[in-house]
């Protein structure tokens, strides 16, 4: 029974790392693809990350749009509770190699999955609410716009129908399969801990 429980806690811990993962990742995103700062959405998932990034703000600076403080403090955290919950979990010490790895593997794969839900939003509200104005339907548009647009230019719409979302899907499934999965076996480490 108390193993269990234990194993319900580490399960518990590790979801919680990978969903504060997945709000990081998403603020590096947004900064990347140069969403309005200013949307309520957007000033959240800043609040909500910020006292993680902070400590790292003044040691790196962005690169363009890409905030490199938030790709670093997302790596530690990450790091951090792979090598906390092998630890308790009675694995002992996991290689530093092996964890950095498997928090590269976590941070990409966390990227992928917002890009897949955020282009299965994009793609229902084009059917439900093709001008919505709402700050999260903006936010969506604005997040996949980067990835879409240059898809588009090589794959046109064809009337009513854009075909370039299926083309994103491939292409997020392809990098999802070899590159995170090729990580995550480099890694040696369970991919429960990656957010596979």
């Amino acid at each position: 029974m108390g193993n269990q429980l234990g194993s319900a806690g580490l399960l518990l811990v590790n979801t919680l790392v990978n969903i504060y993962l997945f709000l990081m990742m998403l603020r590096f995103l947004l900064q990347a693809s140069r969403a309005d700062y200013y949307n309520p959405i957007s000033q959240s998932v800043v609040k909500i990350t910020q006292p993680a990034v902070r400590p790292f703000q003044g040691l790196l600076s962005p690169i363009g749009p890409f905030d490199l403080a938030t790709l670093a403090s997302a790596f530690l955290i990450k790091a951090v509770s792979i090598v906390v919950i092998l630890q308790i979990a009675g694995f002992g010490m996991p290689p530093i190699a092996g964890t950095a790895i498997a928090s590269v593997a976590a941070l990409a794969n966390a990227i992928l999955k917002i890009y897949f839900f955020a282009l299965i939003a994009m793609i229902i509200l084009s059917w439900v609410a093709p001008n919505a104005s709402h700050p999260g339907a903006l936010l969506i548009m604005q997040l996949v716009e980067p990835i879409m647009a240059p898809v588009r230019k090589v794959i046109p719409p064809l009337g009513m129908i854009d075909l370039s979302p299926i083309v994103v899907f491939i292409g997020i499934s392809l990098i999802d399969s070899v590159l995170v999965g090729a990580l995550t076996r480099a890694a040696g480490i369970p991919g429960a801990l990656v957010g596979l």
